[in-house]
C-alpha cells in the first residue's frame, strides 16, 4: 500500500523539528470526532443467529445480556442498535468495582444546595442530575425509547447486579432527597444526562413513560445470579471467520481505501495471519483494524517490534 508520504508530519526522535504548516497525517475512521449530537454509525456485521436474539431482547423489552471475548463487538452493538433504529446517542454507564446503583440513577449535589440555601434561594433540582440509568428511564428520544449501555458488568461488586433488579423490572426508582419535600415542592424538574435538558420528578418518584432498551456487556470474568440472568435475554457473540474478518474490513475501510481492491492480497494475508495468532492465544478485532490502517500508510504491522506493540496478544501474557 501506500507509503508514509514527504508532507506528513511525523515524529523522527532526532532532536529536529517539522514545519508548523505541515499536518499529521488523518486518523483512522473511527478515531475521528464527530459532533456532540450525531448519532455514531460505525459499520457493524453480525449474523443472522445474532439478529433475531437482538430482535427477540427488543420485543420483550428485556436487557440484552452480550458476553464473548475481548475485540468481539459487543459495545459496539449498542451504538449500531441505537443507530439503526433511531434511538438517539447511547447512554453509557461504565462499570467498574467502585460502581454503584445509586451513581447509575442520580446524583445530588448538597454542598451546592447548601450554599445556595445560604444566599436565599433554594431551588433542589438545580442540584440534582440524573445519571445514565436514570436518564434513559426518564427520558425518550423523539418517542423512542432511549439506549442504555451497561458496559462490562461483571467487574462490579457481587450485589451490584441483584440491586439493578427492581429498577430494571419497575421501570422506576425514588431520589430520597426529593421524595422528603413538602407538599408545595411536590413536583421539581430535574438535570439530565448528555443535554440541557430537565425531567419533572413528582412526588421523588421518577417513572419511565417506555422502558429503555438495555445493554448488558460482560467478558466473563465472573457468573451472575440465576435471578438477574433470568431477566436477561442473552446472547453470545463468536469470533469472526476469515469471510467475516474481511467484511469487517471492507466495511471499515471501503470509503476512506480507494485503493483497497487493488491492495487486497496483502489484506488477505494480514488476516489469516491475524487469525492463526488470536486462535492460539488471542486477539481483539480492533486489532487487526489498526493493522490495517498502518498498512495503508506504508507501515508494515508485520515487523517484530510493531508486532508486539499492535498485534500484541491478550492471553498467556502478552509477549512475543
Amino acid at each position: 500500500m501506500s507509503s508514509d508520504r514527504p508532507q506528513e508530519r511525523l515524529f523522527r526522535g532526532d532532536g529536529g523539528s517539522y514545519d508548523d504548516g505541515v499536518p499529521l497525517p488523518e486518523a483512522p475512521p473511527w478515531r475521528r470526532p464527530r459532533p456532540d449530537d450525531d448519532v455514531e454509525r460505525r459499520p457493524y456485521l453480525i449474523g443472522s443467529d445474532q439478529v433475531e436474539v437482538v430482535n427477540a431482547a427488543l420485543r420483550l423489552r428485556r436487557p440484552l445480556l452480550v458476553t464473548g471475548e475481548p475485540g468481539t463487538g459487543k459495545s459496539s452493538l449498542a451504538h449500531a442498535v441505537a443507530a439503526e433504529l433511531g434511538l438517539g446517542p447511547v447512554l453509557v454507564w461504565p462499570v467498574n468495582t467502585r460502581a454503584t446503583l445509586t451513581d447509575a440513577l442520580y446524583r445530588y449535589d448538597a454542598i451546592g444546595r447548601l450554599r445556595e440555601r445560604e444566599e436565599g434561594t433554594d431551588d433542589i433540582g438545580s442540584f440534582v442530575r440524573l445519571g445514565p440509568l436514570g436518564t434513559a428511564l426518564a427520558t425518550r428520544h423523539e418517542g423512542r425509547p432511549r439506549l442504555l449501555l451497561i458496559d462490562e458488568l461483571d467487574k462490579s461488586d457481587l450485589d451490584l447486579p441483584n440491586d439493578l433488579l427492581f429498577v430494571l423490572e419497575e421501570g422506576e426508582f425514588t431520589i430520597p432527597e426529593l421524595a422528603r419535600l413538602p407538599q408545595q415542592q411536590a413536583e421539581v424538574d430535574v438535570h439530565v444526562q448528555g443535554s440541557q435538558e430537565k425531567v419533572r420528578v413528582r412526588q421523588g418518584t421518577v417513572r419511565c413513560q417506555d422502558f429503555p432498551f438495555v445493554v448488558i456487556t460482560s467478558n466473563g470474568e465472573r457468573e451472575f445470579p440465576p435471578a438477574f440472568l433470568r431477566r436477561c435475554v442473552r446472547l453470545e457473540l463468536p469470533e469472526p471467520n476469515q469471510e467475516e474478518l474481511e467484511s469487517i474490513v471492507r466495511a471499515h475501510f471501503a470509503q476512506d481505501l480507494p485503493d483497497l481492491d487493488a491492495q487486497w492480497p496483502r489484506v488477505e494475508k494480514l488476516v489469516s495471519s491475524f487469525i492463526t495468532d488470536r486462535d492460539a492465544s488471542g486477539l481483539a478485532t480492533d486489532q487487526l483494524l489498526h493493522a490495517v490502517h498502518l498498512l495503508h500508510r506504508g507501515v508494515h504491522p508485520e515487523a517484530a517490534h510493531l508486532r508486539k506493540a499492535v498485534l500484541r496478544e491478550l492471553r498467556n501474557g502478552g509477549a512475543r
